[in-house]
């Protein structure tokens, strides 16, 4: 069982990941310069050098054309703490193309010496102003932009390669201990794709880490089993409840990197209810947003995590902290579950006069509606019961007030006399 061992990451629950590199120029859409001719991306934008087999040279002169003008690292990270209601922020220091978004001094295919910007400085100095914990993200197997490194081809087997020692000991390995010893409030780093990296290399990157900064969270894809929490796929997220620490990467639209194409954003509600069951099940929800070069997150964008971020801060003590709920035997449409000791919440998507819970045993000491605007103690008080229906199951029912009776997406907290709540098998 994955354990963090870092509390701030078990009780976070929503993060924000940013994809955001010398492919957001390019935003899906790639122009031969010998040829002219211009071809879009069908796959992830941020992955178009690869897809496309864009010439090294002339993705390298990329960088000459990144003006990250518009790009206001406090605003960007106040809007995220208190508008959106993330715990935790990663940015892609490097990704595979194997530009850095941050100062360094191991290579010059950096941020700062194309635009004269430390742009994960200026988000790390944000972050600890807002008092939120700042996450970086680094491609430690793949970058294109080194011959000793991998690339990922589609049909290879991702098979080991001896000169990735080279590229591991010069680059992967200095970026990695600068960006720990230079950027003094790193809490995570998000490595991916370890593609033919032994297990012992994953090992030698763990321990690089932690002999640096031992607090630190490493995303379980170092490979190997050798991080802290398990990742899964991209935008999947587990049936079932899952025990100890895990986190889904998900986007808001189908790419990660800024694509002009893609408009296919998904519905605030869809985007709740991906969070709601994440958290119900024991998990942390990283939601991308993909910057577009000057620095503007689209519009479009920002409106779907603004929705989402106002039920996430209205409704912050039923987030924020909640333990796995367990496995309840029904599915009810339009209602998710999370906990705390003595509480069950009830998140209520769709509209209803009442809540009825069957095969739950608990003993009920009331309920209330969840407002973060209102002081302790002067939440709404629900009318409710606990019950045995006539076929013999257990029962609670919370009555909705007239006036809610049309509305969706607000939250009832259920006090329990128990500890945790009490699930009858629905066979008995």
């Amino acid at each position: 069982m994955a354990d963090t061992k870092q509390q701030w990451y078990k009780d976070a629950k929503y993060g924000l990941f940013i994809h955001w590199g010398l492919y957001s120029i390019l935003a899906g859409e790639w122009k031969d310069p010998k040829t002219g001719e211009v071809t879009k991306t069908d796959r992830i934008a941020e992955w178009i050098e690869n897809h496309l087999n864009i010439d090294r040279e002339e993705y390298r002169k990329l960088k000459n054309e990144f003006h990250p003008d518009k790009f206001d690292a406090d605003a960007f990270v106040k809007r995220a703490k208190e508008q959106w209601g993330v715990k935790y922020i990663v940015l892609t220091a490097k990704h595979h193309e194997g530009f850095a978004m941050y100062d360094s001094g191991v290579s010059k295919f950096n941020v700062k010496d194309a635009t004269g910007r430390d742009l994960l400085r200026e988000l790390s100095d944000a972050c600890k102003k807002y008092e939120i914990r700042m996450g970086i993200y680094y491609s430690q197997a793949q970058d294109w932009d080194d011959d000793n490194a991998y690339k990922k081809a589609f049909d290879d087997k991702n098979e080991w390669k001896p000169e990735f020692r080279t590229y591991f000991e010069e680059k992967c390995k200095p970026q990695v201990k600068e960006l720990l010893e230079n950027y003094d409030n790193i809490s995570l780093i998000w490595f991916d794709t370890p593609m033919g990296m032994s297990e012992e290399e994953a090992g030698e990157l763990r321990d690089l880490v932690k002999s640096i900064k031992p607090d630190c969270v490493i995303s379980g894809r170092i490979g190997h089993q050798k991080g802290d929490y398990m990742t899964t796929g991209d935008n999947f997220i587990p049936r079932l409840p899952y025990d100890g620490d895990w986190e889904v990467p998900a986007t808001v639209n189908d790419t990660w990197g800024y694509n002009k194409f893609d408009t296919n954003w998904k519905k605030p509600d869809d985007i709740l209810h991906l969070l709601l069951k994440i958290v119900s099940r024991g998990g942390n929800y990283l939601l991308n947003v993909g910057p577009m070069a000057d620095g503007i997150v689209p519009e479009a964008c920002v409106e779907v995590m603004n929705q989402v971020g106002e039920y996430v801060t209205r409704n912050a003590e039923a987030i924020y902290g909640t333990e796995t709920v367990g496995i309840y035997p029904y599915e009810i449409p339009g209602l998710e579950f999370t906990r705390k000791p003595y509480k069950l919440y009830v998140h209520v998507l769709s509209p209803r006069i009442r809540i009825e819970l069957l095969n739950v045993a608990n003993q009920l000491k009331g309920a209330y509606l969840v407002d973060a605007a209102c002081e302790p103690g002067t939440e709404e008080r629900l009318e409710c019961c606990t019950a045995t229906v006539c076929e013999g199951f257990s029962m609670i029912e919370v009555t909705i007030p007239e006036k809610l009776h049309q509305a969706k997406n607000y939250c009832v907290c259920l006090e329990l006399e128990e500890e945790k709540p009490i699930f009858e098998d629905i066979t008995d």
